[in-house]
């Protein structure tokens, strides 16, 4: 029978059946709680930011503005270089302000960095970074009036208690020439960041569904603006008894896809495509799910789950992690929590107290500064505080203690470059925990950047042939053994009119031509490069720059330097003057032109002195013998090799 013959009442009753039963979603009783599940994110959305591109910056400015809830909090913050692509690389102006006491950790390897920063942020101070600390500004127009004056704005970023961020110092393509702030503004590519206050999770029991069958769900709410995007979820669900019965259920914009990476066995259920960390080609296609909680959770009853082990709504991100103790529901709480009779005793943050611990080292003296309110927001009450030596006690000098000692007295452990000691912190209440320091003295150490022309690097050279392997070894004197050299970028300069030959970018060789060599017996850096025709046009003087970074696991922060040696490049067989290339063009053209002269005048001779009347055919042997030479000749001449090959001619 024919469908649209159906009497109207079973016409209906046969709809009511074919719909997908969404609507129990609406009606589904769940009283969601928080439970015992973690979830972190990076996101790339700030509360306010902007990017705008500044391609023929010398100082290009970035600015931070950093709110925090807490009276003290520590920030992880890492600076990426950006790919130079043949361009000079340029000093960054980087300007944070905080509104609450926040302790910085800084990354910037191999990066010309000037920072600028208000009295709320702590900063130990990092070798190779230019300080300026900014007057006590109230509003974000004195800090972009101040940037300003410095150089043009390449982004702005407003953040909500952060915990580390991730800044990419790359220009943002399709980005304008100006930075205009923009409510909740997607970064992209230039930041990321993760909150240090973790969002909401919550979970709940579905009434009327039986099984130990649990649901997680996680939706991420659409962002301002709509792009292709891979947000990747990694999943970690931990029993004793073996792996849950879990659903996984992912609901985000249309233009979200998802990378999953979890520890176990699981039912997906997603919006758009989806695919597997270790099979990640291979794309999944998802389904439509309702963009409400209600409609989620009534999702996860239509999927036969007993129970929500976690629900959390997260903003636009691009890295989810959920980490879990499911056990078919006891993460959940089935009764409410007992009430305390007492308030808890906070106690001291003595890791972060420690942290705050940083030695400066001048003019042969060791000084350990802490301020007083910083101690007192972690809750510590610090009865007195000395080196290894508890004779040497700090001075109470009215908002902070200052404990202080010549490197001859307190207990000061003194090697060549190295100064150690001990700073023993005695709590109230508590245990007296120590924390080792240590200081180098910057002062006497030198690093040497030499050229040699054999893999021996016996002898250093400053001059160097086009088509020749030249070999680099930066040095450090005197050596020091908790010291480790690591190369993160080394340039040649050929001027203004040429750009730049990039050899070694983030520890990485650029391109075939370069090769990262083993250290030396001392620890040297090495590497070797070849200089090609097609990388120096012209025979001409040249700077080879590197920056290296001082490196150990119980000395901080990394010290970074930058080291040239001035070079001089000619052509193979003239190692004093180098033959330019117009005077190479002037040579060729007149050779050129005296043979043209030459033959000219042995056909004239040639054609008024023989004999009339004799007009002999013309046998044309000597093309085919010459063609043949020269073709020989040329493939004699010319050898079949990669471009970096040593053994291809000049």
């Amino acid at each position: 029978m024919d469908r649209g013959t159906l009497p109207p009442v079973f016409a209906l009753l046969l709809a009511v059946c074919c719909l997908r039963p969404t609507s129990l979603a609406e009606t589904v009783h769940c009283d969601l709680q928080p439970v015992d599940a973690e979830v972190t994110y990076i996101t790339s959305q700030v509360s306010e930011g902007c990017v705008a591109q500044v391609p023929n910056a010398t100082v290009e400015v970035h600015i931070l503005f950093l709110e925090s809830s807490r009276e003290l909090s520590e920030l992880e913050l890492t600076l990426q270089k950006a790919q130079q692509n043949g361009t000079r690389p340029r000093e960054v102006l980087l300007v944070l302000g905080a509104n609450k006491n926040m302790l910085l950790r800084l990354q910037a390897p191999g990066i010309a960095l000037n920072l600028a920063f208000n009295p709320k942020l702590i900063f130990q101070g990092h070798p190779g970074v230019n300080t300026t600390q900014l007057p006590p500004f109230t509003t974000k127009k004195q800090f972009l009036d101040w940037a300003e004056t410095k150089g043009p704005i390449a982004s702005i970023a407003e953040l909500n208690d952060p915990q580390s961020i991730l800044l990419r110092l790359d220009q943002a393509p399709r980005a304008p020439s100006s930075c205009n702030l923009e409510p909740l503004k997607d970064m992209g590519h230039t930041l990321e960041w993760s909150p240090l206050t973790p969002p909401s999770v919550r979970g709940c029991r579905l009434e009327g569904v039986p099984g130990h069958k649990e649901a997680h769900i996680v939706r991420v709410l659409p962002g301002t603006e709509a792009g292709p995007r891979t947000v990747t979820v990694k999943v970690e669900l931990r029993c004793a008894s073996g792996d849950p019965d879990a659903v996984l259920i992912l609901q985000g914009p249309p233009y979200v896809s998802w990378l999953i990476d979890a520890n176990h066995n699981m039912q997906i259920w997603t919006t758009g495509e989806y695919s597997f960390k270790i099979f990640p080609e291979k794309n999944i296609r998802g389904f439509v799910l309702p963009d409400t909680p209600q409609g989620l959770l009534g999702e996860a009853r239509r999927l036969n789950a007993s129970m929500v082990a976690s629900f959390v709504e997260l903003p636009l991100a691009s890295v989810v992690s959920l980490q879990a103790h499911s056990c078919a529901g006891r993460g959940l709480q089935t009764s409410p929590p007992p009430v305390r009779t007492t308030p808890p005793k906070e106690s001291c943050n003595q890791e972060l107290l420690l942290s705050l611990i940083q030695p400066k080292c001048s003019e042969d003296v060791m000084t350990v500064v802490l301020k007083k309110d910083l101690i007192s927001t972690l809750k510590c009450t610090i009865t007195s505080l000395t080196f290894s030596d508890p004779r040497c006690h700090a001075e109470d000098r009215d908002d902070q203690l200052v404990l202080r000692s010549a490197y001859s007295s307190c207990g000061m452990k003194v090697t060549e470059n190295v100064v150690r000691n001990e700073v023993v912190v005695n709590l109230l209440s508590s245990s007296s925990p120590q924390w080792k320091v240590h200081c180098i003295n910057m002062d006497s150490l030198s690093l040497q950047l030499g050229l040699f022309l054999s893999p021996h690097f016996l002898q250093a050279s400053n001059t160097i042939e086009l088509g020749q392997q030249g070999f680099v070894q930066v040095s450090m004197s005197p050596p020091i053994p908790e010291l480790v050299l690591q190369l993160d970028s080394c340039h040649l300069d050929l001027g203004p009119d040429v750009d730049t030959v990039e050899l070694i970018q983030s520890q990485t060789a650029k391109g075939s031509c370069v090769s990262l060599l083993s250290p030396g017996p001392a620890g040297d850096v090495r590497f070797s490069f070849l200089l090609r025709g097609y990388m120096v046009p012209t025979p001409t003087p040249g700077t080879l720059s590197c920056t290296v970074a001082l490196r150990s696991r119980s000395l901080s922060p990394d010290v970074h330097r930058t080291i040239s040696l001035r070079l001089n490049i000619v052509s193979p067989g003239l190692p004093d003057k180098g033959l330019v290339l117009p005077a190479v063009l002037g040579i060729t053209f007149g050779a050129f032109l005296i043979g043209a002269l030459l033959t000219a005048a042995l056909w004239y001779i040639y054609s008024h002195t023989r004999p009339p009347g004799k007009r002999e055919p013309v046998v044309a042997v000597a093309a085919p013998a010459s063609s043949e030479s020269s073709s020989t000749n040329h493939s004699i001449g010319s050898t079949q090799s990669t471009p970096c090959s040593t053994s291809s001619m000049a």
